[in-house]
């Protein structure tokens, strides 16, 4: 009887197991990713300055590297003198259209001079005066005539040069302008920002060290946005589904510590078809190997705080797939970066200040004399 009843539970409890190990899927060939945002120089130069070492904390917008900025200050001072030498330039062009508007107005009342003047002599009593008198009054009326067109025509040249702009505006200033902010900006580039929140690793830049535009120089790891990725076996994948929910344990912290997370997709082929040299297996000798895909495991952020993770870190996954009504595969475009930085958005704001004040330093006020 009792021999019985033991039988019985020892079934219901293989029953329980089994039906409990059908529903989920586990593996230990799981290991922590990450992003590993690499600095690199933007400006040649050399390194006088290095605020942040192997396993520091920065912070988003703190400056980690500085170059030497003699070059990148010399050049901004010559792009300043030629943006104020424009302007003053440009504004003796405006100054020189208003000159020769007004000197098409004087040749007109000129030219209005010696008609009349024609006209009275034409008017006056034959004989009075003479012919080589009213030639004269011919001449002077056909070389007014031109003077008009002359003026006209250098003021319609010069007329084209600022047609549609202001002094601010006019396409050499405008030319000046672009000049100033790239050598405002190649200034800003010497000073190298953190674009993120993280840790710093993998520092290969030294003091002293002339860097030439893009040398790697250190690399920041921000452990808030770590994943696991868990690679099964293609006969574990028939369950998995997008959104299934998954508890994870670290060799780093024992099984004491579970973290949690979620499926939130599933890699696009098999960890060899994307290896360096992919597998030929349209051969003789082939034998078959069972391949695993990828599948990414969001965590839960929160647990970070008492319990970081590092990238590399092993990992033991268990899925519970009882619950396939997630997608295979995600259906959803992302409306939105997944990852980005306000950092750089104000690179030119600086610059757009400096431009307006040397602009307007340089427009001398109109007086009259």
């Amino acid at each position: 009887m009792l021999v019985g009843a033991a039988a019985v539970m020892v079934a219901a409890a293989a029953a329980f197991f089994i039906a409990r190990g059908a529903k989920e899927v586990f593996t230990d060939n799981a290991y922590v990713h990450g992003n590993q945002v690499q600095l690199t120089s933007r400006v040649a130069g050399t390194v006088v300055a290095i605020h942040a070492d192997n396993t520091d904390r920065v912070q988003r917008g703190q400056v980690v590297i500085e170059i030497d900025a003699t070059d990148a200050t010399l050049a901004l001072q010559a792009a300043e003198a030629n943006l104020a030498g424009t302007v003053r330039e440009v504004q003796q062009l405006f100054d020189g259209v208003s000159a020769l508007a007004a000197e098409v107005k004087l040749r007109r009342v000129e030219l209005l001079q010696r008609q009349l003047d024609l006209q009275r002599r034409l008017e006056t009593k034959s004989g009075s005066i003479s012919q080589e008198e009213l030639a004269h009054a011919h001449s002077g009326v056909e070389a007014a005539q031109a003077a008009v067109e002359s003026a006209v025509q250098r003021w319609a040249a010069g007329r084209a040069l600022i047609e549609n702009t202001t002094e601010a505006t006019h396409p050499r200033v405008l030319r000046a302008k672009a000049q100033f902010r790239d050598a405002y900006v190649n200034l800003e580039r010497t000073r190298v920002i953190a674009p993120i929140d993280g840790y710093v690793a993998r520092r290969s830049v030294q003091l002293g060290q002339r860097v030439d535009l893009a040398t790697s120089m250190l690399t920041i790891v921000p452990l808030a946005q770590v994943w696991v990725e868990a690679n099964l076996k293609e006969g574990q994948l028939v369950d998995v589904r997008i959104g299934q929910p998954a508890t994870l344990t670290a060799d780093f912290y024992g099984d004491e510590v579970v973290y949690t997370g979620r499926v939130v997709g599933l890699a696009a082929g098999t960890g060899s078809a994307f290896a360096l040299l992919p597998p030929q297996n349209a051969t003789g000798n082939w034998v078959k190997i069972v391949q695993r895909v990828p599948v990414r495991i969001e965590l839960d952020t929160a647990q970070f705080a008492a319990h970081p993770l590092r990238l590399g870190l092993s990992m033991q996954v268990r899925i519970e797939t009882s619950d396939g009504s997630g997608p295979l595969l995600a259906a959803d475009v992302r409306a939105r970066p997944v990852y980005e930085t306000p950092v750089y958005d104000d690179s030119l704001q600086g610059a757009e200040r400096v431009i307006e004040n040397i602009v307007q330093g340089n427009i001398a006020p109109r007086t009259r004399i």
